[in-house]
């Protein structure tokens, strides 16, 4: 299990991406112009006195820097996780130092040190941006125990209590850790979104490809078939007048009937697996559709036994529905699944009415573990659990049912996952999933 986390972790910090070194120094830039203003806005504008001279020393500390990485690296360099972390280190630092001139926690610009956390977590891994979090803490601490006085007006003397500078330590130091574990969250399911789409993506244009050259073999076959009959029965001609007149000619001509035989029996294998270069092959029926999505796994030696069942709700007659990649892949994304549970028996069963369509897959395991039942269809729900001789539950849900219910989905289809009731008549336990969709989202075009 560590080791899974631990896999688990490093594909979430690849998945961030980095930083540009542009990102960082916009944001510095804008630091920079903003600290200068509140500082000689407090100086000149209010009449209060601050340590002009340390303050706009530390301002410029953060413009040099941002200066020497402007000059010395391109803006659109990205950087390391470690040089990443650097920077916004310094940028800490660099507040923490700001405000030790202006009043410590005492100054209501003491809350901007959530900001450059916040930052750290969303584009650092756990690790470093937890050592951005302790950095922030530390700053927040030493603020609160070592600072200069507050700028105020000559001759007054601004008296804060002790217990409201701890609730300012407190408060700030709750923020800092709620922002940043906020932002962690955040950053990590957007990264796993954006993975399990692409993942979805290369799995449909796998699909599609697929269908082209079993098309592509479909059209083949049938151009191919004409000239092929032409050949053979030539050769058979030749054959025949031939005779014993000449052996030798008559076995080439033999040869060559057998052999355009073969290319006949090759061709007309194609053309049962093309399926997208006919306008008759992209014509479907329900039950032909759920066959070849279970096709893979019907006669599986030792598997469990898929039976398919078809029914109208109304009288409707069965639709004809147009090919696609995407419910084919999806359907049998569910059967595979079902198939690693189930203990005996799978039942694929269709029901239409003149509106709707909708086709289950239901086995006969252990049904779907409770705490996952709610998120299936999230990228990276859990793990799957081993055998289910050892009783295990369904918790291996996470990305090929996220890509099989986002390819659903885009077909128009509602998708619902759900355990068989104990009370059922039968029983038994298990799993059910169904997909509904309108009858008009997949309905195929008349053939003129």
């Amino acid at each position: 299990m560590p080791h899974a986390l631990a896999d688990s972790q490093a594909a979430m910090n690849a998945l961030r991406g980095p930083v540009r070194l542009r990102t960082l120094t916009t944001l510095r830039w804008l630091a920079v112009g903003g600290q200068t203003t509140a500082i000689l806005f407090v100086h000149f504008g209010l009449g209060f006195p601050t340590p002009l001279g340390l303050c706009l020393g530390a301002i410029a500390a953060s413009a040099w820097l941002n200066l020497f990485t402007v000059l010395r690296f391109s803006p659109q360099r990205f950087l390391s996780d470690r040089e990443a972390a650097a920077y916004i280190a310094f940028d800490i630092v660099q507040l923490c130092t700001l405000l030790f001139f202006t009043g410590g926690l005492s100054n209501p610009f003491s809350a901007l040190i959530i900001a450059p956390v916040t930052i750290a977590a969303s584009v650092l891994p756990l690790r470093l941006t937890v050592l951005i979090g302790a950095l922030a803490l530390a700053g927040v601490g030493m603020l609160g125990l070592f600072h200069m006085p507050l700028p105020w007006t000559p001759g007054d003397e601004l008296l804060i209590a002790p217990i409201y500078n701890a609730g300012v330590w407190a408060a700030l130091s709750f923020s800092v850790l709620f922002f940043a574990a906020y932002a962690h969250r955040i950053a990590a399911e957007s990264a796993q979104m954006r993975s399990a789409l692409a993942a979805t993506q290369l799995v449909l244009a796998r699909e599609e490809r697929l269908a082209a050259l079993g098309g592509l073999a479909a059209a083949a076959a049938h151009e191919l078939g004409t000239p092929l009959a032409t050949i053979q029965l030539t050769a058979k001609e030749m054959q025949r007048d031939l005779g014993d007149d000449d052996p030798e000619l008559a076995d080439d001509a033999a040869l060559l009937v057998s052999q355009a035989e073969r290319c006949r029996d090759i061709l007309g294998r194609l053309s049962k697996h093309g399926d997208a270069g006919d306008a008759l092959h992209d014509r479907l029926g329900v039950d032909v559709l759920m066959e070849e999505a279970a096709a893979p796994f019907l006669d599986q030696p030792g598997g469990p036994k898929i039976r398919i069942e078809t029914s109208s709700r109304d009288g409707a007659v069965e639709p004809i529905l147009q090919r696609r990649p995407e419910i084919i892949f999806g359907l049998r994304n569910f059967v595979e699944n079902a198939v690693s549970y189930a203990d005996n028996e799978i039942v694929m069963s269709a029901a239409w009415s003149g509106e709707t369509l909708s086709i289950s897959v239901l086995d006969d395991g252990p049904g779907f573990a409770q705490d996952v039942l709610m998120r299936l269809g999230e990228p990276y729900v859990s793990a799957r659990t081993m055998p289910r001789a050892l009783g295990s539950q369904k918790t291996g849900m996470g990305l090929g049912f996220f890509i099989a219910k986002t390819l659903l989905e885009g077909t128009g289809a509602q998708v619902s996952f759900e355990n068989r009731q104990r009370d059922d008549a039968s029983g038994q336990t298990g799993a059910i999933v169904t997909a509904n969709w309108p009858i008009q989202a997949l309905s195929a075009e008349p053939m003129s």
